[in-house]
């Protein structure tokens, strides 16, 4: 589906004072079924790519006991995160989509490129883990530049009690809690607890526009129900890579 011109102007005008927006429902049936189809096969090991990035989620729930840096762990549907997915063309085909163009041109630019394209799972097998507060930015990125947009895509339904998004509107506007990124702390929580959190439930196929610096965060899904979504970070072309220890990334251009 697409955005007419006067929905897109009002949900970006939305996205820049509150860091976040509807956009509406974007994928149709026929795209979420092959789309969910896709990224469970891909953690099932049924289809992969070099180069994928596998984060599988903790037992627990509990956003403090993940592990980092073990990558593939096995078929399992208990992957947390699936990055890179531009690798895949169905994965690609979607986040070039007529309306994402749209928003881009309309926020970034004509020349876009991806810092990242993932699926967040909190899986039915046991809900997955509780996010807290954080911002999608800081020196943790290795940037010269922070990205702004990311489009969030439901694969499956989010509901208010089962993993839906959750925002503090209006805190992108004082930029990066840390200079780091990531987790908001919990003293800089306490000095500038937001006056207002809103959650934000989606059906299949609803688009939310997020603002990297807005404090978002879910919680766990309902067991039994998968809530996969597809989160992708799109930046300007110029955006350089950081990094001193390997070499610098080079990004992939969408658009």
């Amino acid at each position: 589906m697409s955005v007419d011109p006067a929905q897109l102007e009002e949900a970006v005008a939305h996205y820049r004072a509150h860091g976040w927006a509807r956009l509406g429902k974007i994928a149709d049936e026929a795209t979420l079924v092959a789309l969910r189809a896709r990224i469970d096969a891909i953690m099932l090991g049924q289809i992969s790519y070099p180069g994928l990035f596998f984060q599988i989620d903790s037992a627990s729930g509990d956003y403090g006991d993940l592990t980092y840096g073990k990558g593939w762990e096995g078929p399992t549907l208990r992957y947390r995160k699936v990055e890179k997915l531009e690798l895949d063309p169905m994965f690609l085909a979607y986040l070039r989509h007529e309306a994402f163009r749209a928003v881009t041109r309309a926020v970034i630019g004509e020349a876009v490129t991806l810092y990242r394209a993932c699926v967040f799972n909190k899986a039915a097998e046991h809900g997955g883990s509780n996010i807290p507060w954080h911002q999608d930015g800081g020196e943790f990125w290795g940037l010269d530049r922070d990205p702004h947009l990311q489009i969030w895509t439901a694969l499956d339904d989010a509901p208010d009690d089962g993993g839906c998004l959750e925002m503090a509107p209006g805190t992108h506007l004082d930029g990066l809690a840390t200079r780091v990124g990531g987790v908001v702390p919990d003293d800089v929580f306490a000095r500038k607890a937001p006056q207002q959190t809103v959650k934000l439930p989606a059906e299949a196929g609803d688009v939310i526009l997020v603002h990297n610096h807005v404090w978002h965060r879910s919680g766990r899904g309902r067991v039994g129900q998968p809530r996969r979504a597809l989160t992708v970070c799109y930046m300007d072309a110029a955006t350089r890579c950081t990094r001193k220890k390997r070499a610098p990334r080079q990004f992939f251009k969408v658009f």
